[in-house]
């Protein structure tokens, strides 16, 4: 199997299994990029030596994105290895740059998937696949009424910065979460989403408060917050899936 398979099968794969589109975007551009440096190789055929020549290249980047770079690299070699593709698996012994370095606090797939795990409420659960799919700020998300939702083509009309509108995409789970938290509520509140008692619309602290309870259940406190769940690359997954 080489390079490009391997990647196109880890993404659809992984978004079957619900997995974050902006996570998965960016996990397919990294794959893309060291396809392009290294050559479409057979998988069995990339060394230690080849990824690190491909991530000596890379001087010009800040130690956050070489360590989101290199966790992209080894998560598809680890699934090649769970699924035989690919042992030994050579990515061992690549090491992402150290705390002192300003590691980033860009979740892997797994910490997002014991995120998810860790939500309690219906309200939870929308309030963090939102993020996801979305990728927006807190600032927009407090300001979103129930009626920017576009449920027939699962859009999201978004006011942002400078008092600019775009559009924005929800993801199947995000879809499902919504809809069951709108469905559960049983108040009047114009607001997407609102506080748990006397509903009134959630603040941003009240968002990120919301994120820290979430992550402190999974041991997640030191890492988690809505703001970082805005990086994880461009909107639309299957461009990654079939790129």
């Amino acid at each position: 199997m080489r390079l490009s398979e391997a990647s196109t099968r880890y993404l659809t794969v992984h978004w079957q299994d619900g997995y974050s589109p902006y996570t998965l975007n960016a996990y397919g551009l990294h794959h893309r990029l060291l396809i392009r440096d290294l050559g479409d190789l057979e998988v069995a055929a990339v060394t230690l030596d080849h990824l690190r020549t491909h991530l000596a290249h890379q001087d010009h980047l800040k130690p956050s994105s070489l360590g989101h770079k290199i966790r992209a690299i080894k998560s598809l070699f680890h699934w090649l290895e769970d699924e035989d593709y690919c042992v030994p698996n050579p990515t061992r012994k690549l090491k992402e740059p150290k705390l002192g370095q300003r590691v980033p606090k860009a979740l892997t797939l797994d910490e997002l998937e014991w995120l998810r795990d860790a939500c309690r409420t219906t309200r939870d659960h929308a309030l963090v696949e939102f993020f996801f799919a979305t990728g927006c700020r807190v600032g927009e998300v407090v300001r979103l009424n129930r009626q920017d939702i576009d449920h027939d083509r699962h859009a999201v009309l978004v006011l942002g910065k400078g008092n600019k509108q775009r559009e924005v995409y929800l993801g199947s789970k995000a879809r499902i979460w919504l809809q069951r938290y709108l469905a559960e509520r049983r108040d009047s509140a114009p607001a997407l989403f609102v506080t748990e008692r006397a509903p009134r619309r959630l603040s941003i602290h009240g968002i990120q408060h919301t994120f820290k309870r979430i992550a402190t259940r999974c041991g997640l406190a030191d890492k988690v917050h809505p703001h970082v769940l805005r990086h994880y690359g461009i909107r639309s997954v299957m461009g990654s899936v079939s790129g």
